[in-house]
C-alpha cells in the first residue's frame, strides 16, 4: 500500500514480505493504518488490485472536530466507486472488474481549524481457510484438526472485536476529555462572572451607605 505524501520504510517491508515468501504463508493482503489528517488537508493511499478479488474497505474518525471526514474511492479508470462526505465511519466492500491501481482520499478540507485522526482498514481478497494446506485427498478433518479451525475462526473474531472495542474506546475517550475540558472552561468562566457581579454589588451597596454631605462656606 502506498500513501501520498508519505515515506515508509521499504527496506523493513521487503524483509517481511521476501520472509513471509521463503516461509510459504497464505496471507490475505491488508493493511491497517491510523493517521493525522491536518485541516484543509486531504490524503490519499493506492492500492494495487487483481481483476475479480473482493475488496473492503473501513475507516473511522477517531478524534478532531465532530468526528467526520470526507472519503472517496475511484477505480484505475477514474470511475467514482464510493464517494460521501462529513462521514463520521462506514464500511464498503466491492469486487474489482479492472486490474489496477485503486485510490482512496480522505479530505478534511472543509475544516479551518481541527485536525482529524482517522483509522482505516484495507483488505484484498479472502482469507484463506486454515485447512488449505492440508492434502487434497484427506477425506475428513480430524478432531484435532476440527477444533484448531474452529479456534482459529473465533481467535480472528476476537481480534476483530478487540480493533472496534479499542477503536471506540479511543474515540469515547477523546470525547470525554474535550468535554471535560470545555466544562472546566465553562466553570472558570462562570466564577470570573460571579466574583466581578459580587464586586459590583458591594461597590454598588457601599456607595449607598457612603455619608454625603455637602459642606457649605
Amino acid at each position: 500500500m502506498e500513501c501520498l505524501a508519505s515515506t515508509s520504510s521499504t527496506s523493513m517491508f521487503v524483509f517481511v514480505t521476501g520472509l513471509l515468501c521463503l516461509l510459504n504463508v497464505h496471507t490475505v493482503l491488508s493493511g491497517e493504518l491510523t493517521f493525522e489528517l491536518p485541516d484543509n488537508e486531504r490524503m490519499c493511499f493506492f492500492e494495487s488490485i487483481k481483476e475479480g478479488l473482493k475488496s473492503t474497505l473501513e475507516f473511522q474518525v477517531i478524534t478532531g472536530g465532530s468526528y467526520d471526514v470526507d472519503m472517496e474511492l475511484s477505480a484505475p479508470s477514474g470511475q467514482i466507486l464510493y464517494k460521501d462526505t462529513k462521514k463520521q465511519y462506514d464500511t464498503f466492500t466491492w469486487t474489482a472488474d479492472q486490474t489496477g491501481v485503486y485510490k482512496f482520499c480522505f479530505s478534511n478540507e472543509f475544516s479551518t481549524f481541527s485536525h482529524k485522526v482517522v483509522y482505516f482498514d484495507f483488505q484484498v481478497g479472502d482469507k484463506p481457510p486454515l485447512t488449505a494446506d492440508i492434502d487434497s485427498h484427506a477425506t475428513a478433518l480430524t478432531l484435532m484438526e476440527s477444533s484448531a479451525v474452529v479456534n482459529h475462526e473465533h481467535l480472528n473474531q476476537i481480534v476483530d472485536y478487540q480493533t472496534h472495542f479499542r477503536l471506540r474506546e479511543s474515540q469515547t475517550r477523546s470525547f470525554a476529555e474535550d468535554l471535560n475540558e470545555r466544562v472546566l472552561y465553562w466553570s472558570v468562566g462562570q466564577s470570573l462572572v460571579i466574583l466581578i457581579i459580587t464586586v459590583g454589588q458591594v461597590l454598588i451597596m457601599k456607595s449607598f451607605f457612603t455619608d454625603k454631605r455637602e459642606v457649605k462656606t
